[in-house]
């Protein structure tokens, strides 16, 4: 079973639905966590309203400190906001393969409750067709170059699969 770990800056929203979707979606092919450079101590409501709607348990996501995650065993870790991309990840990250999926920050969109929820749903959707797209791969058997250039390619819309051009 593959460790994986979403990272963004906050570990409020957009990482915290990322993990949640792959402990949803990968049920026994990985264990998916969640974590922040510099996290908020809380999850955003909106985040946790999104998992309900989709029917996923929301009672056990914590915005956490990637600190938290050294000597986890690691296998990959996803970026899913530029300014944690940006930064420079903690040691323990250096030999885990790493992808960086860009994705906008709901929690800074304004309006109506019907236009934050339009925000994090648009935010939910990306997530889930890229961890279906990650899943659909034999990432158990793929080498670390291949794993690294799928995650890559799937986190720009590229389209990837062994023998593709």
């Amino acid at each position: 079973m593959l460790n994986i770990l979403v990272l963004c800056s906050g570990n409020s929203c957009r990482s915290i639905l990322g993990e949640a979707l792959f402990n949803h979606l990968g049920k026994g092919r990985i264990k998916a966590y969640s974590a922040g450079s510099h996290p908020k101590g809380k999850v955003n409501p909106n985040a946790l309203a999104t998992l309900k709607r989709h029917r996923i348990q929301t009672g056990e996501f914590s915005s956490r400190s990637w600190e938290e995650f050294d000597g986890k065993g690691i296998d990959i870790a996803i970026t899913v906001c530029d300014q944690a991309a940006g930064e420079v990840c903690p040691v323990y990250l250096n030999s885990t393969v790493r992808g960086h999926w860009s994705l906008p920050d709901p929690a800074h969109v304004t309006g109506s409750q019907d236009v934050t929820e339009a925000a994090f749903e648009s935010i939910y959707a990306a997530l889930e067709k890229r961890i279906n797209q990650l899943l659909a791969l034999p990432i158990e058997t793929m080498s670390r170059a291949e794993l690294a250039e799928a995650l890559d390619k799937i986190g720009t819309g590229t389209r990837w699969g062994r023998g593709a051009a």
